[in-house]
């Protein structure tokens, strides 16, 4: 494997950055993940988008322009040879002293990963997912606003704990006052008299790429999709529910806190957009080997 370091390809043994990069040493940077589909890369540019717009939203210079991120991008993906796959980019603030001040980190770091991922195991998509409530409420984003893909995921990770104490492979975090927010890694959704709904991004939302996607296919279904707030009440009593993430894609969600959803079984508007977006993704993105 090799791995994209700042304009060079490294094997994965020799990409190695300081242990005084304040993305080490204070979460300090930002990050996407995406997708290879049928040697394509998904999504590539939306993703690229909002790395910048994370970017720009802590003060960091990315030291490439959106389309040389693009196109070093692709060219991580040829040198690995994958047709299917993960990407990881990552842009850390770069090497500093042991102080907080970005002002002492003039060289931000570029590192491109390409694997390969598997969250979920296949009989979760068929069977449905059980998940809990969690105590660890999402970042407010009076404070660190969850639509910054930051390198900073304690939050999440805390969350992603108490899942597996439960075990259980995912968790819904609530708002500081206590409408669902998301889950540790995804996007979430309920369905509800025919109708798609998902929280608002001011409640702690990532602005999900598969999120927008899930509701571009409800629309082309003719599927009303809502954005408001809702409490695990109008979970538990929803007909369906779903979580949608680059790495999960759309993933059911049969049992929330012990509470059965709809029929215990994924729902049927779940099943259409899961396949519909199996359709999608084979045909859409940036083309890797011309």
């Amino acid at each position: 494997m090799l791995i994209y370091l700042n304009g060079k390809f490294v094997p994965k043994e020799e990409a190695k950055i300081s242990v005084f990069d304040h993305g080490f040493l204070y979460g300090d940077g930002v990050f996407e993940g995406i997708r290879i589909y049928n040697r394509r890369v998904f999504k590539l540019r939306e993703h690229i988008k909002r790395l910048f717009d994370s970017a720009k939203a802590i003060a960091l210079q990315p030291p490439l322009t959106e389309e040389e991120l693009v196109e070093a991008t692709l060219e991580t993906v040829r040198v690995n040879n994958l047709t299917e796959g993960y990407i990881r980019v990552v842009i850390s603030r770069g090497e500093g002293d042991l102080g907080l001040d970005p002002r002492k980190c003039p060289n931000p770091n570029v590192v491109i990963i390409a694997d390969r991922i598997e969250i979920y195991p296949p009989e979760v998509y068929k069977r449905g997912m059980k998940i809990v409530t969690v105590s660890v409420r999402r970042n407010s984003p009076q404070a660190l606003n969850p639509n910054i893909k930051s390198l900073n995921y304690l939050n999440n990770i805390l969350a992603k704990i108490e899942a597996n104490r439960a075990n259980v492979p995912e968790a819904i975090m609530l708002s500081i006052d206590g409408y669902v927010a998301e889950a540790t890694g995804d996007n979430i959704f309920i369905v509800k008299n025919k109708t798609l709904i998902t929280p608002p991004l001011y409640l702690g939302a990532l602005p999900g790429i598969t999120r927008q996607i899930a509701k571009e296919l409800a629309e082309k279904r003719g599927i009303p999709t809502e954005e408001k707030p809702f409490t695990l009440y109008e979970v538990y009593t929803a007909d369906e529910c779903f979580l949608t993430g680059t790495a999960a894609e759309i993933v059911p969600v049969v049992e929330v806190d012990g509470r059965k959803i709809g029929k215990g079984v994924p729902g049927e508007i779940t099943l259409l957009l899961m396949e519909d977006f199996h359709n999608y993704v084979k045909q859409e993105g940036e083309e890797v080997y011309k």
